[in-house]
């Protein structure tokens, strides 16, 4: 912005880089990545560095911007440590025409196969699958020039943004997945395609009422997964085999539990082709009053489930779970600082996304829980150069002793 001072990053703002040691062999596969068309072997910024430089914009505080981040690069300490020359705005703006972002995906995937259970509840140790919570956020791209060009102000909204569909792991505390789309949910960014594409097995997949298409629940069961999704409140079911409440039923403030035949689909298409259970539960209903606030609830809840052998308290407990989805956002945006985009390119996207997952996965296998605040602050206050080794250390045991 015009008459803005720029803040220097100085050699003093970047410390710590020597966790980034253990990063460097993990990222070393990506280091050819993007050089094909370099014959001449002129490229100095390549895909390992850039992604090392991101994650470094996600830890340190001082570097918040593409700017900072070429102003990091010219540091000594920097250079050696991450091993990079010099990024010129130039080479990290060029960065989305080169590189290829879903290659992170198997690095995820690998520290996924590291992350151990940090946060599991005992209520839900009969659930057969890996409990996958799953839902969208949209990110702000460039509003005021999206919206000069489009006269509709309503498509403007949703083109001037972007759509993160999110699979996150309960008990590790950390999300697994991110596909990004344009902001509008149809065609192929519709979150249901998004979702059915990315099924695997093994996964309970646990979804707000936005996502509830029979098709996608047969293909859920088809590979070899299972589902928890909350229906929309007129949603219409015929009974076929009512069950009874067990007294923790009740007490969970669940009224029917029954397998179901929803709607009028003899005929249709699509339909459920696996025994479909349906778990009412009664909650506080409220009116659609606009603004961020959700849709309007009668006070009965629908969710439906394929899960016929847990109690109706487990499947009621498991979509309560649905919420933790929201406070990660809340961290995602607010706290890793991914409101602010360092590209409007959908690729620059899908790297700073997965640059942000990687984050979350080192935080939880450094300190054994889930990402927080308090625990993401004192990990930044270290790369800043405000706390020491020692100190960082400590915050981490006393996290551990509290589990122990």
């Amino acid at each position: 912005m015009a008459g803005k001072k720029r803040e220097d990053v100085r050699e003093k703002d970047v410390t710590g880089l020597k966790y980034f040691d253990k990063l460097a062999p993990l990222l070393a596969r990506l280091h050819k990545v993007g050089c094909q068309r370099d014959k001449a072997g002129n490229r100095k910024l390549h895909f390992d560095q850039y992604c090392m430089l991101v994650l470094l914009f996600l830890f340190n505080p001082v570097v918040r911007s593409l700017r900072a981040i070429e102003q990091a690069s010219e540091l000594r300490k920097v250079q050696r440590k991450l091993g990079c020359q010099r990024a010129s705005l130039g080479s990290l703006s060029e960065a989305t025409d080169v590189f290829q972002p879903e290659l992170l995906k198997e690095i995820i995937a690998e520290l996924g196969g590291q992350l151990q259970p940090v946060a599991r509840d005992p209520r839900l140790k009969d659930v057969p699958h890996v409990l996958t919570l799953v839902d969208g956020t949209l990110l702000k791209g460039l509003p005021v020039l999206v919206r000069a060009g489009l006269p509709d102000p309503r498509t403007a909204k949703h083109k001037a943004k972007f759509r993160l569909h999110t699979q996150f792991n309960l008990e590790c505390g950390v999300p697994v997945r991110i596909d990004v789309t344009e902001g509008i949910s149809r065609g192929q960014a519709d979150e249901r395609a998004v979702l059915g594409k990315a099924l695997q097995s093994g996964h309970c997949y646990v979804k707000d009422r936005g996502y509830a298409k029979f098709a996608l629940f047969n293909a859920i069961v088809a590979a070899g997964s299972s589902y928890v999704c909350r229906l929309r409140d007129n949603s219409r079911y015929e009974i076929e085999q009512e069950r009874p409440l067990a007294a923790e039923d009740v007490e969970a403030g669940i009224i029917r539990d029954a397998v179901v035949r929803l709607g009028e689909y003899k005929d249709a298409p699509e339909c459920p082709d696996h025994p479909l259970r349906l778990v009412v539960v009664k909650t506080t209903p409220h009116e659609k009053r606009g603004g961020a606030a959700g849709p309007a609830s009668n006070g009965l809840m629908l969710i439906a489930t394929n899960l016929l052998d847990l109690p109706a308290w487990v499947i009621a407990l498991i979509y309560r779970y649905r919420w933790s989805i929201e406070i990660f956002f809340r961290f995602f945006k607010h706290v890793l600082g991914c409101r602010h985009l360092l590209s409007h390119d959908p690729v620059g996207i899908q790297i700073q996304t997965y640059c942000a997952i990687i984050a979350c996965m080192l935080i939880s296998l450094w300190t054994g829980r889930k990402p927080t605040l308090r625990t993401y602050e004192m990990i930044c206050y270290y790369f800043m150069g405000l706390a020491d080794e020692d100190e960082l250390l400590a915050h981490i045991a006393k996290l551990k002793s509290h589990d122990a």
